[in-house]
């Protein structure tokens, strides 16, 4: 007859294992529903609801996720079956070269964000445009002007007129003043605008007139049946032409800075491999190219 002890010892065990079944029960993950011997887990359909769904919102998403995965999962078993060996085998190596592309062009752009600096100097631009700039010719006019579009009855034409011409501090500071009688205005004249956005806000003007009105110290005076339009013409550059570095500085930063990239990326792939060399992590062996043709013959 066993003991007391025994039969305590015996029953605490049992308990025990119990215990640490019931605690194993509640870590398995809650599965929604299976094709073959894959699962859909809860947790992996949570991760793609919104916070603010309504209970048949998310009973609708959850439906239709289920479906739709259960048509992936049902096909992709036929295909497995279906599909010759070789194409099985081409198909792993194209999903395995796509996550290793994808895993190492975000791990890339990461150190790039990090490391890279994103500022171009007045140096670096001025260096890269004097080198390269028969390749920066015009396409298209360029045009330096202010400009004012008035409503067809506005009674001081003439006064607008004289001050947009002369543009002296008192002229600015006066048609700032009364800047919200007109329809347009443009009173930076320091930029480069191309005749086509001009053509766009001046109406008038068109691609068969822009270079004959367009022209260097000429003030315009226009009308339609929408209003006025008053220009004067600052600077212009033909078609052809070099375009001016303010005009094609944000082109030239974008080229600086994606060089600048590619030289980072180069120099990291060039290290990578350095330095699994040295830690004897890479090697590369020699290929035996005469089974390849033993096994033709």
């Amino acid at each position: 007859m066993p003991s007391l002890s025994y039969a305590m010892c015996s029953l605490f065990v049992i308990v025990l294992l119990g215990a640490c079944d019931s605690i194993w029960r509640k870590k398995q993950p809650k599965a929604l529903a299976r094709v073959g011997e894959t699962y859909l887990y809860e947790a992996d359909v949570k991760a793609l609801m919104g916070k603010n769904l309504s209970k048949e919102d998310s009973t609708s998403f959850v439906t239709s996720y289920i479906n739709n995965w259960a048509s992936k999962q049902l096909l992709l078993d036929k295909a497995k079956i279906n599909l010759t060996e070789d194409k099985l085998a081409e198909y792993d190596a194209l999903v395995s070269d796509y996550r290793t592309d994808l895993y190492t062009r975000a791990y890339k752009e990461a150190l790039v964000r990090q490391v890279n600096d994103s500022t171009v100097s007045r140096a670096e631009l001025e260096s890269f445009y004097e080198k390269e700039k028969e390749n920066f010719r015009l396409k298209e006019m360029l045009v330096k002007l202010r400009f004012v579009a008035l409503p067809k009855d506005f009674l001081n034409k003439v006064e607008v007129a004289e001050r947009l011409k002369n543009f002296g501090e008192k002229d600015r500071a006066v048609l700032d003043s009364i800047s919200v009688q007109f329809r347009k205005t443009s009173f930076n004249d320091s930029i480069w605008v191309t005749a086509s956005r001009i053509i766009d806000e001046i109406p008038p003007l068109t691609l068969e007139n822009v270079e004959k009105q367009l022209k260097k110290s000429q003030f315009l005076n226009l009308e339609d049946e929408n209003g006025v339009y008053l220009a004067k013409i600052l600077d212009v550059r033909p078609v052809d032409d070099i375009a001016p570095l303010s005009f094609i500085e944000p082109t030239i930063e974008r080229v600086l800075l994606s060089r600048r990239k590619l030289d980072f990326l180069r120099k990291l792939e060039t290290e990578v491999i350095d330095e699994a060399i040295k830690k004897k992590e890479f090697e590369v062996y020699e290929m035996d190219t005469n089974s390849k043709n033993n096994e033709d013959e």
